[in-house]
């Protein structure tokens, strides 16, 4: 074997290319690495994680694409994602059992790559590196089942016990775990992990222009003139929306400040029917779109946000939107504590506010709105903190290194 063919299959239900919405890290790391001599296959459900639906309307046993050197096997997942939290579960059960057989299919595998959230796709990236005799590399993107638990879905004492003996399970069986923010190292180590790295979510600088103003895109959406802040990603329990809502009434009295909902999930229907119940003039409701039309929408924007619920385990992460909208040159109005706080202040690319306090919110909104100097100078800061300190092609690298000393080890 050589080692500029390393061999790479990762296991991903939520996997999005760039004409799909959703989060594109692996995608993008996948080409990277395939551009770089690697082999890179992927196993990922048809089902989109932000719409619950699929492209054909129905969920295939299998199907293959072949897109830009990357391999990518879509295989059946019960499409009732968004029904409730045991559907969801049921959705990720098939996958794990689809994505297994699937994997059985797939030859001459050096290391297989494993991701959380779910957990349980970890459990057949496991299985399939045993039967394979490969490496299993896992990776950890957020702190389940500890969210789960912390946000109130995972109530059961039974689950919740069998949840964290698998995640130790994988955590001690890993050759290598990878997480992608610090403030997950602490946790995985004092849960077995014996060899981690930190392989930080972060941004292509290169897909996104910062002097763009997004006029075609704010004359579709019937948005010029207006100071646009822009939430856009998933639409669910953790993302505390509704005191985005609660910030725009606070705002009512600013015709021309845009409240902006981009994107998808099982809170939408639920937001959309509070707005209007509110009569709130001022929020606006769009679908969501693939990533490589984001550069256009953040461009059109003037500040946007990233919101998490007021939870403790959430100032551990490090939100990929984040340096989506810092790339975009957007200053961001951060209502996250933690680890990501301290980048934004760093970069001085925005302002943070406490989450869970819509008033702070609205007064960050109207500074932005009375001070566009202001708005673009750290705009600027965070798309220069990105470039020197979050370049996803500098980070892939750093993962292609790891998969490197993975078999070397």
């Amino acid at each position: 074997m050589k080692q500029d063919r390393l061999h790479i299959l990762l296991i991903h239900q939520s996997f999005a290319a760039l004409n799909e919405p959703g989060g594109t890290r692996h995608y993008e790391l996948a080409r990277y690495l395939s551009e770089h001599g690697c082999r890179f296959t992927v196993i990922a459900s048809p089902v989109s994680y932000l719409t619950g639906k699929t492209a054909t309307g129905r969920a295939q046993w299998s199907e293959r694409q072949d897109l830009e050197g990357v391999t990518i096997y879509r295989t059946y997942t019960y499409t009732g994602f968004h029904r409730s939290f045991f559907h969801r579960v049921l959705s990720f059960l098939s996958f794990m059992l689809s994505s297994f057989l699937v994997g059985l299919k797939v030859r001459d595998v050096d290391i297989v790559w494993g991701t959380s959230p779910s957990i349980f796709q970890g459990a057949t990236a496991w299985a399939l590196a045993k039967i394979k005799r490969a490496r299993f590399l896992f990776e950890v993107r957020d702190l389940w089942p500890a969210f789960a638990v912390q946000i109130g879905v995972l109530k059961q004492p039974i689950l919740i016990r069998a949840s964290e003996w698998l995640e130790r399970f994988l955590y001690r069986q890993a050759d290598h775990v990878v997480v992608n923010s610090p403030g997950f190292l602490e946790h995985v180590r004092s849960r077995g992990a014996r060899i981690v790295s930190l392989v930080a979510n972060g941004a292509d600088p290169r897909m996104f222009n910062p002097d763009a103003d997004g006029s075609e895109y704010r004359k579709q959406n019937g948005l010029e003139g207006k100071f646009i802040a822009l939430y856009a990603g998933a639409h669910g329990l953790s993302n505390d929306l509704d005191a985005v809502l609660q910030a725009a009434a606070l705002l009512s009295d600013c015709p021309d400040i845009a409240i902006v909902f981009l994107g998808d999930g099982k809170e939408k229907a639920g937001l959309i029917s509070r707005s209007e119940a509110k009569g709130l003039k001022n929020v606006i409701f769009l679908p969501s779109i693939p990533k490589a039309e984001m550069p256009e929408a953040l461009a059109a924007s003037d500040a946007c946000i990233a919101i998490l619920k007021p939870i403790p385990l959430y100032k551990t992460v490090y939100p990929n939107k984040v340096f989506d909208y810092m790339a975009a040159g957007r200053p961001v109005l951060l209502a996250i504590d933690g680890v990501i706080r301290e980048v934004v202040e760093e970069a001085g690319a925005g302002i943070y506010t406490p989450p869970g306090d819509p008033h702070a919110l609205a007064s960050a909104i109207r500074l932005l709105r009375n001070d566009p100097i202001y708005c673009k100078e750290i705009g600027k800061r965070g798309r220069s903190f990105v470039e020197q300190n979050f370049d996803r092609a500098v980070l892939a690298e750093k993962l292609r290194e790891i998969f490197l000393q993975v078999i070397d080890r």
